[in-house]
Order: structure tokens, then C-alpha cells, then sequence
């Protein structure tokens, strides 16, 4: 089976990856010459609008999925007609935009921050002076590792906002104090089976995840699970999606998704016994889904701007380097390690040390 993947990033070289043994082959269709998953697998090189390309990718796949959530919904709609896309444009629709989004969860009885549609300037002072302050600034569409995003602590912090973003469909959201920022991995089949993942704990810094440690038994699992496996079933999805949530004393509050597989969910390569990376291929696929439950004590550190020496790395008979090929870049992910320990003592001690690596400079 030949698998198509909008997106040539790292997701998708991971999840050429699992694929492999699966017996699967895979096509990327992506306009940058540099896609890091290009060597995995054709590389379409050619722009997403393009009606050729478009035409040559779905006569050479069998199925097809994305790995990034910005498809453009006209371009999803014409692979979609003829070649089954997974997840599919209902998922696409309600992730682009954050009002479309927020509305869903509303509607599915999802807590979430109080927010409001900004359009112009006029409408950001009404909002603030409704919800009051803190509360965040946010493009409806394209944002992502903290950008399009400006915090607002008080009402002079109004026209900075809009000067950053204005011109563009906004909305305005309360600014929740939270105790952890958690996600929820989840993968649901063609036939409507669920499986979850641990919840995860992240840790961001500049708004790009640094650090995920997946937490077994967490209080908040439960509440996780059927606030995630709400919208699944909503949107009829297939494959991996990842919802993420804030710990507001001890209950979730959710912030968005993501679907596709996610940043969050790396360290499943080795910490599960089935990645996120296979688990999407097995229900895109129609294959059956895999065990999601935990191997030990695991974390994934996210590699920001540059690696450290990969040599030191590979010293360290706990960690597992992942390289995604990319040029060095401030703010970019250029690879990640899994940390693996029978123990949350070891596995906190293990992480200081692959930190201890990080050069100061390297945004990470």
C-alpha cells in the first residue's frame, strides 16, 4: 500500500519510518526542495495548488493524510474526492480556525476560556472591557509555537496587540492560571475503535514545547479521554489526535487540537509499545490498532536552533537521538531524545544530564 502525506516535515519522515515495516510506501507532497522526509519516500516538489500534481498524487497513492493542519480545505476537498484523506475535512475545518474551533467544543460541553471574535479595533476594547485582563490576543488561523499570540496584562497593552495582529480575523481569550499543561493523544480506527495514550505533561518556553513526560495514572486520564474521545466521535475522525489541555486546579480545561500526530506524543517511538507514528498508518490503513500502554518511565526533550553532539548522545545508553536532517535555525526543531528509566527519580536525573548538553545559545 502506497500512503500520500501533504507535508514533507519531520512528522511525516517519522512516519515514514513506522511505516516501513508495515510493508508501506510513501509519497510527500510538498513545495520545499529541503522537505526532510524527502528521502523517504517520492517527493512531489510542487506547489499544492498546482492541478498536475495534484492529479499525479492521488493516481500514485491509495490513501492520504496530512501532517500538518494548514492544508489548504479546497486542496484537502479535491484529494478527498478521489482518494480516501484521513483524518478527514471536518477534522481540517475545525482546527484552522480557533472561533470554529472553540464553538465545537462548546457545543461537544468541553470546558474551555471564556473568548471573543475580534474583527476590529473597536471590538478588542469592547472584548477587554468584558473580560478583563489578563487574556490573550490570537489569530484565528495559522498560528502555532506561540506565534500569531500577543498577552495582554492590561488595557494599555491594547494598541501594542493590535499593531502586531490587527488586520487579520482575531479573537480575544481569557488568560486562565493553570497548574500543568497536559495533552491527550487518542487514535480511533475506521471502524470507530478508541485507544489513549498516557496523558502527557509539556513544558513550554517562547511558546515552543521543550519538554513532554507522559504521566501514568493521572487523575485528570479520565477526564481526558472523554472530553477527546468527544470529538472524535463528532467529527467521525480516523488516526492520531492530540487535544491540548490546561490543569486549572485540578480540572481540564481545553486549548485546542492538533490532527495529526504531535510534537507531544515523540516520545511513544520508544516509550510505547506502538508509536503515534504506526498507530496513525494502522488506522488510516484499516490495520488494527496497536498497544498503546507504557514501557517504563519515559520523556522526550524537544532540540531547539541546533543538536548537541550526537557522539555524547549516543553515549548515554538511555537516550535515543532523533536527527530530523534539518539546517541548524534559531527557534526551529531540529531533533529530539527519548529518555528512558525504570523510575521517576532515574528518569529526572537522566533528563538533567541530556540538558546539561544544550548549548546556552541554541534557543533551547
Amino acid at each position: 500500500m502506497k500512503v500520500g502525506v501533504l507535508g514533507g516535515g519531520q512528522l511525516g519522515r517519522m512516519m515514514a519510518l513506522a511505516g516501513y515495516p508495515l510493508g508501506l510506501e510513501f509519497v510527500f507532497f510538498d513545495p520545499s526542495p529541503e522537505a526532510c522526509a524527502r528521502h523517504l519516500g517520492e517527493h512531489l516538489q510542487c506547489d499544492y495548488a498546482d492541478p498536475g500534481a495534484l492529479a499525479r498524487f492521488c493516481a500514485s497513492v491509495n490513501c492520504a493524510t496530512y501532517e500538518f493542519e494548514n492544508v489548504p480545505v479546497s486542496i484537502a476537498e479535491r484529494i478527498s474526492a478521489s482518494v480516501p484523506l484521513r483524518p478527514g475535512l471536518g477534522a481540517l475545518r475545525a482546527s484552522q480556525d480557533r472561533f470554529t474551533e472553540k464553538n465545537l467544543f462548546n457545543e461537544l460541553s468541553i470546558e474551555i476560556a471564556r473568548f471573543f471574535r475580534v474583527d476590529n479595533e473597536q471590538g478588542l476594547a469592547k472584548a477587554a472591557a468584558t473580560l478583563g485582563c489578563p487574556a490573550i490576543l490570537k489569530s484565528r488561523r495559522m498560528g502555532y509555537d506561540g506565534k500569531g499570540q500577543v498577552p495582554i496584562s492590561d488595557d494599555a497593552d491594547l494598541a501594542v496587540a493590535w499593531s502586531r495582529l490587527g488586520g487579520q480575523p482575531l479573537i480575544l481569550e481569557e488568560r486562565k492560571l493553570f497548574d500543568r499543561e497536559l495533552s491527550c493523544l487518542a487514535v480511533r480506527s475506521q471502524a470507530g475503535e478508541i485507544r489513549f495514550y498516557p496523558v502527557i505533561e509539556n513544558v513550554h518556553k517562547d511558546g515552543v514545547l521543550r519538554i513532554s513526560r507522559p504521566r501514568a495514572d493521572d487523575p485528570l486520564q479520565g477526564q481526558a479521554e472523554e472530553y477527546t474521545r468527544r470529538v472524535l466521535e463528532r467529527l467521525d475522525y480516523v488516526g492520531v489526535l492530540a487535544f491540548e489541555f490546561f490543569d486549572v486546579g485540578g480540572h481540564l480545561v481545553g486549548n485546542e487540537i492538533a490532527p495529526r500526530v504531535h510534537n507531544s506524543g515523540h516520545w511513544t517511538i520508544e516509550g510505547s509499545h506502538c508509536s503515534q507514528f504506526e498507530n496513525h498508518l494502522r488506522a488510516i490503513c484499516g490495520l488494527p490498532l496497536g498497544d498503546t500502554s507504557l514501557r517504563g518511565c519515559s520523556a522526550m526533550i524537544n532540540f531547539i536552533g541546533s543538536l548537541p553532539d550526537a557522539g555524547t548522545i549516543a553515549g548515554f545508553s538511555y537516550a535515543h537521538l532523533h536527527d530530523y536532517g534539518k539546517k541548524a535555525k534559531p527557534l526551529r526543531k531540529v531533533g529530539h531524545v527519548t529518555v528512558l528509566a525504570d523510575d521517576m527519580m532515574a528518569l529526572e536525573a537522566r533528563i538533567s544530564a541530556v540538558n546539561a548538553l544544550i548549548r546556552p545559545d541554541s534557543g533551547s
